[in-house]
């Protein structure tokens, strides 16, 4: 190896003993991953990356994504040990309350961590979109390839589990098909799991798998003593560097806990602590003292320490070039200082259409018209859907399927505005929170909402790390009729509001349509659009009950010439049968107020004073409507109120023939204020 001393074994050895003694301090956690791969995160945070320690974000740095979470010291001992501003007491305080060192990496919590991991899969696939992000980006700033400004590598260190996972092959098949040459994947094949040899359930030659979609492969065997062999990883390291045209996978043998004397190649040292007689043992092995712990000799940590000055030469460079760049491309520099600031451009909300009132339109079509309209002006917005593009109304107009240059599909183009997802529910939520966490653009995928099930683990991602992934989820009821209730979502929107940091909005006709867009590129949050199949009415606008309302979550949209006898709480398509309601309310002299409420989540942001000019708690007869379970419904009308809901599955049937039968009709809302009114 080129330039690699003695120094170099030591920090690696150290690294080793810092995972052990960092699980055996606090009781749990995984040693024996980290402890194999010590060399080769060694190898690549000192050799390989490009990345400047003392400044983590960084544009131009590679990533890195380390998919097997559960091995989290993996990461934090070289963060440590690189100089990102973890110290010798964070790993002392390894999965402790408040240490900056959890259980599994989070994203804004620790500095260098570009991604929270954990679930197994998710990392990978997550991996995947940063490098379409990358690419993307690249069309956006530097299409003419005049410079390598815009280029860098993802990494990620992925684990036999990783690969098991339905997510990963989604993801890494799409990867093959982009030709994702950014892409580098080292998978540690220690052949290790919790329950034991992972050929109780894995036996698939995974090298032929990632050639099957279109990777290169390179393996590496280990050691005849078990240890990593660092110097043909570096050469592996090194030549997928130079592999441009295809995602790399760098199939790694390894041995789990090596060079413990009785851990090693066990699954007890996956997910526990080795034991102090174990610890001491393998102390001796390694060559160092077995009465210290946490010991960092100072040259070693000096030593390690020098890839801050490797770092900071780069980014140096970097910034050169850039300012060279900037001169003679002023307008993609503006473009660039405003991508990263995350701002808009300046009166873009103008072009977001508004839609004349008696005409019926479907929501999901009328966010197709916003989407377009919006990417006239937003040339960073982009997406696709799972294969649903015509359903879901995801196209951009004109935009080019986002796809390698050698692809001979139509309208194919690298930098293209299409992406085709596929039909792969979870790795495209997953494509969409990597391309979030790179950072420069926004993105978008769509789906039926029935079929959110399949990409829960990601939106709860997305939402856990609170990244401004947006989902789009068009059939969002039984009004999507015929195709019966294995596609009509019936507790998907009362679940997904369950969700901690994730907006569900599902908004009642085209022009809170078109304001729930402006509100998601503004708060730049996680978020769910649901939209229906079925047309709605456009509904007449004053500025009594603008569809501004939409960004404060809920508001009046119809209020009665008296006093409000009752409240009516409607969503989506089910508040112009509301309004039906209050209609025939009326001619009965029962004045009810309706109130739209497509997103509960913002609403819940709002004052007091505001929630209660909307729900004034004096005002206790109330009814929701709502073409799903009622769960969450008892916060919003109280013991005195009506929930008018779905409790069970639908049917195929068309739409009009299903809400009749299931009571989502003027006359049975009538019914139901007239009780809730009646217990007041």
């Amino acid at each position: 190896m080129n330039n690699w001393d003695a120094l170099d074994d030591q920090a690696v050895v150290v690294s080793r003993a810092l995972a052990m003694d960092a699980v055996q301090k606090v009781g749990n956690g995984h040693p024996g991953t980290a402890m194999a791969l010590a060399p080769v995160a060694y190898t690549l945070f000192q050799r390989i990356l490009k990345h400047d320690p003392s400044n983590p974000n960084w544009l131009g740095r590679d990533r890195f994504v380390l998919s097997a979470g559960h091995s989290s010291l993996t990461l934090y001992i070289q963060l440590f040990l690189s100089g990102y501003g973890l110290e010798l007491s964070d790993l002392q305080s390894f999965r402790t309350a408040g240490a900056k060192t959890p259980g599994h990496p989070e994203f804004g919590h620790t500095a260098g961590v570009e991604i929270t991991t954990g679930p197994l899969g998710s990392g990978i696939s997550s991996a995947v979109g940063m490098a379409m992000a990358a690419r993307y980006e690249k069309g956006l700033l530097d299409p003419e390839n005049k410079t390598s400004l815009f280029e860098h590598d993802i990494w990620v260190i992925a684990s036999d589990g990783d690969l098991q996972e339905g997510i990963s092959s989604e993801a890494c098949s799409l990867a093959g098909t982009q030709e994702l040459g950014n892409l580098k994947v080292i998978y540690d094949d220690n052949r290790i799991s919790i329950e034991g040899d992972t050929h109780v359930a894995f036996t698939e030659d995974v090298s032929l798998r990632f050639k099957a979609y279109g990777w290169n492969v390179i393996e590496v065997a280990g050691l005849p003593n078990g240890d990593v062999d660092q110097v043909a990883l570096e050469n592996a390291m090194v030549k997928v560097q130079s592999e441009k045209s295809k995602p790399s996978l760098i199939r790694l043998k390894t041995v789990i806990a090596w060079p413990a004397p009785k851990a090693q190649g066990t699954a007890e040292s996956h997910g526990s602590a080795l034991g102090a007689d174990e610890i001491a043992a393998t102390k001796i092995v390694l060559g160092l003292d077995p009465d210290k712990s946490f010991d960092v000799p100072d040259p070693v940590l000096k030593h390690s320490r020098k890839v801050l000055e490797r770092g900071a030469a780069l980014k140096a460079q970097w910034d050169n070039e850039l300012a060279t760049w900037a001169k003679s491309n002023p307008e993609k520099s503006e473009l660039l200082k405003r991508l990263q600031s995350r701002e808009l451009p300046k009166n873009w909300e103008q072009a977001i259409p508004t839609f004349e009132s008696g005409k019926d339109l479907a929501t999901r079509a009328a966010s197709g018209k916003v989407i377009n309209a919006i990417a006239g002006v937003l040339p960073e917005f982009w997406g696709g859907s799972s294969d649903l593009a015509g359903s879901n109304n995801t196209s951009i107009n004109g935009g080019g399927s986002f796809l390698p240059a050698t692809s001979k599909m139509k309208d194919a183009t690298p930098y293209g505005r299409i992406v085709h997802f596929g039909i792969r529910e979870h790795a495209m939520g997953a494509i969409l929170n990597g391309i979030a966490l790179h950072g420069l653009t926004r993105a978008f995928g769509g789906t039926f909402l029935v079929f959110s099930d399949y990409m829960r683990g990601a939106v709860r991602l997305a939402a856990l790390m609170n990244i401004p992934s947006i989902f789009i989820w068009s059939h969002d009821s039984i009004g999507l009729g015929e195709d019966g209730p294995t596609h009509q979502p019936v507790e998907h929107i009362a679940s997904l509001r369950l969700i901690p940091n994730l907006a569900i909005v599902r908004p009642a006709d085209a022009n809170e349509t078109a304001v729930a867009w402006r509100e998601i590129l503004i708060r730049d949050k996680p978020v769910g659009l649901a939209l229906s199949r079925q047309n709605l009415p456009v509904f007449e606008r004053s500025a009594s009950n603008s569809a501004d309302g939409v960004a404060k979550g809920a508001y009046v949209i119809a209020e009665p010439k008296s006093a409000p006898d009752v409240i009516l709480i409607a969503t989506g398509s089910e508040v112009n049968v509301a309004i039906e309601a209050s209609r025939i309310l009326a001619e009965q002299n029962i004045s009810a107020r309706v109130v739209s409420a497509p997103c509960l989540e913002w609403f819940e942001e709002q004052s007091d004073s505001y929630k209660e000019s909307v729900l004034p708690k004096n005002l206790r007869a109330r009814v929701s409507i709502e073409a799903g379970v009622g769960a969450g419904w008892q916060k919003y009308v109280g013991d005195n109120g009506e929930i008018i809901s779905l409790e069970h599955f639908g049917a195929s049937a068309s739409a009009g023939s299903l809400f009749k039968e299931y009571g989502f009709t003027a006359d049975n809302i009538v019914l139901a204020a007239k009780r809730t009114i009646a217990r007041a």
